[in-house]
């Protein structure tokens, strides 16, 4: 069935200086639609506009279980490209955009939904949650950046291997193959996205766009085009007056040192 305009399926949270986006379609297992991705595009636009950091989960017992293939199954070749392209659109506001997006994952990360997650900057994962890329059964392939996004996490021997065999990865494999970087209890996955947007938006505006646009672009290229990047980079964040007045702080014993993990006081 073909969705309904008048329904939003992604709720908007604004806590603070961090924005709370949630894949609202539990009844689909957030199964993403055309219409659902222009309902992602807005609400990341808006958390691009007023909040320093945001977090991405989904409501009910899934993150998501992927493309909506009712919705697919109809689709010409060229409506197909059309389609996928919006998502790399969409899912690369959300990379390479200004702010920092942290994903809070449970139950089904497959599909199309383990692409979402792959285009944020750090994933948590519940143990309930469980990661598979189906496209093979289903007669398809990736199309929302999977086979550059989630490809480089894991690389393209693991994700071939669950592209042809229908691999189904827990939570801890996850984190073993560098797909997510926390893995939680179940029902902590929001509270730690959270928790680490806190931390992500406390940096300097201008480092945070700098990691999360350069870092990416500086694996792309060869060693010393790398390092020349770099070394402009370095120079434009140490010379902004934020950086400037955080290092002055941190000289005059204003701000913490960096302490090992689990001691008193550490930052």
């Amino acid at each position: 069935m073909a969705d309904q305009p008048a329904r939003n399926f992604v709720s908007y949270e604004l806590q603070g200086e961090i924005a709370h986006i949630g894949l609202n379609r539990p009844e689909k297992r957030n199964a993403i639609s055309d219409s659902f991705v222009e309902m992602i595009a807005d609400a990341v636009a808006r958390a691009e506009s007023e909040a320093k950091a945001a977090v991405l989960y989904g409501h009910g017992d899934h993150f998501c279980a992927g493309l909506d293939l009712a919705e697919h199954v109809k689709k010409t070749p060229i409506e197909g490209i059309r389609g996928s392209r919006r998502w790399h659109a969409v899912f690369g506001t959300i990379e390479h955009g200004t702010i920092p997006w942290i994903s809070a994952l449970h139950g089904a990360v497959v599909g199309g939904g383990l692409e979402l997650a792959a285009s944020t900057h750090i994933r948590v994962t519940e143990r309930s949650a469980f990661f598979a890329l189906p496209e093979g059964q289903r007669g398809i392939f990736v199309g929302g950046g999977g086979s550059v996004r989630v490809a480089r996490l894991a690389g393209a021997a693991r994700m071939t291997d669950m592209m042809l065999t229908g691999r189904v990865a827990t939570a801890d494999e996850a984190e073993r193959w560098n797909l997510v970087q926390y893995v939680v209890d179940t029902g902590e996955a929001r509270r730690k996205a959270h928790e680490l947007a806190l931390a992500a938006a406390g940096n300097a505006t201008i480092s945070n766009y700098a990691v999360i646009n350069a870092l990416p672009r500086i694996q792309d290229m060869a060693k010393e085009d790398g390092l020349f990047v770099e070394s402009f980079i370095a120079s434009f964040t140490a010379t902004s007056p934020e950086a400037e007045e955080r290092l002055r702080a941190f000289l005059d014993k204003r701000a913490a040192r960096v302490k090992a993990p689990g001691t008193a006081g550490g930052g």
